[in-house]
């Protein structure tokens, strides 16, 4: 009976978790809940990603109100697949953030930032999970509320003007994705994804429906930070608590992507907007000038958190670019980069989380001779800037490589060495940090510093090792990704 209602489960138990953790008041009883129903949302998510493997898309009715009368969670192998990815992160910070959270938050307030990840998380999942494309709106605001107050809880002041910063450009986001949502009610009469890619090709070329494709992308890339309208994404990263910016950097813009894909590829599904309208070559522009501003960008920022803000602007480019390819290797590529991001930018920021625990920065003046200081840190740290360079046996490369293939598949091969020239900006700016690290000599008086304690180090190591396992064995992840985006596109893997 469980088994059925695992949809329900996934949103609900996070969600019941928030207020718990209010009731518990206590930040010890706090985190264990936490900690509870992050595992419990893992073990939810890998449930549904089995059963969608074994009997294809899931279809749950809320309150018995059958769709499209009524809210539906729906999961196929593309909502399965992000749900693992969501949970996955959040359930390996949850183990690093006892440590961090009493070291970098005031311990009266330690109760509510275990609430507000709980909600967040719920957020995230429901976004994932959703048929509606109301309820989406409502999850995304879950999640974008809890994200403000999540930046602000940092003892570091311009954490306030950073999440104030964020609030007002999400609020923004969020008002133009419900005006194309109500543009697209008007017209069609229904607010289900599903229904709606059944109504949308009857009234596809109307004036309202394209206003409404315009207000849904400029929403959504308010929301998943795409070149220019990133501009709250590298102080919110820079200035929030060491795992606050790795639990964001490692989901909040992923499932933003998966917003933007749903509106392409299952809303407008039976519109090929790709083909009749100019969104492929604003997507496209957008991801390149994402791809290299964001680089040369981070290559010139001192402080290491500040550097990985600008660097996701970058590989959030490289997602977008999948997108607009519009092919079945593109999209995958895309698909995978969700994945693959998470993992290497959640091990650089978990990293940095354990060097700011040991030294109280992580500006790279301070860092000289870390390497050998906190060599473990510094050695996941490594891994994971191998992997958003993209060497082989990590899973940038994995990402790159697919995304290199797809162009080649166009005939694009201009794309295919703009792909190349960006990866090795990469190795720019990975460079400044291990040049100081490793090649240059501890500070006369500097204090000794042991690394930071399992619970922190533990969940670093697992992202890292992560990092190199699916770069070596990608086949299950190429192939969950590829039956994604054929699904999407409607036609064989």
């Amino acid at each position: 009976m469980i088994a059925e209602h695992l949809p329900a489960l996934q949103v609900v138990i996070p969600l019941i978790a928030a207020p718990l953790c209010i009731l518990m008041h206590r930040p010890a009883g706090a985190w264990l809940i936490s900690l509870a129903a992050a595992w419990c949302s893992l073990a939810v998510a890998l449930a549904l990603l089995g059963q969608v493997q074994a009997s294809g898309p899931i279809s749950y009715p809320l309150g018995d109100w059958a769709p499209p009368w009524g809210i539906e969670y729906r999961v196929d192998m593309v909502s399965a697949f992000v749900l693992v990815i969501v949970s996955a992160i959040g359930a390996v910070v949850m183990p690093f953030a006892r440590t961090s959270v009493e070291r970098e938050m005031p311990s009266d307030r330690a109760y509510l930032f275990y609430c507000m990840y709980c909600l967040c998380l719920a957020g995230m999942l429901g976004i994932a999970i959703t048929g509606d494309a109301f309820n989406l709106f409502v999850f995304l605001e879950i999640a974008s509320l809890s994200s403000y107050v999540l930046v602000s809880m940092s003892a570091d002041r311009r954490a306030l003007m950073a999440a104030y910063r964020y609030l007002i450009m999400g609020t923004i986001g969020a008002t133009f994705y419900i005006i194309g949502v109500g543009l697209l009610y008007m017209m069609t009469g229904t607010l289900n994804m599903a229904d709606l890619a059944e109504r949308l090709p009857a009234v596809a070329e109307t004036r309202t429906i394209l206003t409404a494709l315009a207000f849904l992308t400029v929403g959504i890339s308010l929301k998943l930070a795409l070149f220019p309208l990133h501009l709250w994404l590298p102080n919110a990263y820079a200035f929030a608590p060491s795992v606050v910016s790795a639990f964001l950097a490692a989901t909040a813009t992923k499932v933003a992507v998966y917003a933007l894909i749903r509106i392409y590829f299952t809303i407008f599904g039976g519109v090929d907007v790709f083909a009749t309208l100019a969104v492929r070559e604003v997507l496209m522009g957008l991801a390149i000038v994402a791809m290299f501003a964001g680089s040369l960008v981070a290559i010139y920022q001192n402080n290491v958190k500040r550097m990985l803000a600008y660097s996701s602007i970058a590989q959030i480019g490289y997602m977008v670019l999948g997108i607009s390819i519009a092919s079945v290797t593109g999209l995958s590529g895309g698909i995978i980069h969700l994945f693959n991001h998470a993992l290497m930018k959640g091990a650089l920021f978990l990293a940095m989380g354990c060097v700011f625990l040991r030294l109280g920065s992580v500006h790279i003046r301070d860092l000289d001779g870390i390497g050998r200081r906190l060599p473990l840190t510094m050695a996941a740290f490594l891994v994971g800037g191998l992997s958003l360079i993209g060497v082989p046996l990590t899973v940038g490369f994995i990402s790159k490589w697919t995304l290199i293939q797809a162009a080649l598949e166009r005939g694009w091969w201009p794309l295919a060495v703009i792909i190349l020239l960006t990866s090795l900006l990469a190795v720019v700016y990975v460079w400044r940090v291990v040049e100081v690290s490793y090649f240059r000599a501890v500070p006369t008086d500097a204090a000794d510093i042991a690394e930071a304690p399992a619970s922190m180090l533990i969940p670093v190591w697992v992202l890292a090792g992560t990092c190199v396992y699916f770069g070596a064995n990608a086949d299950q992840t190429v192939t969950i990704a590829r039956g994604a985006a054929a699904t999407l596109l409607g036609v064989s893997p």
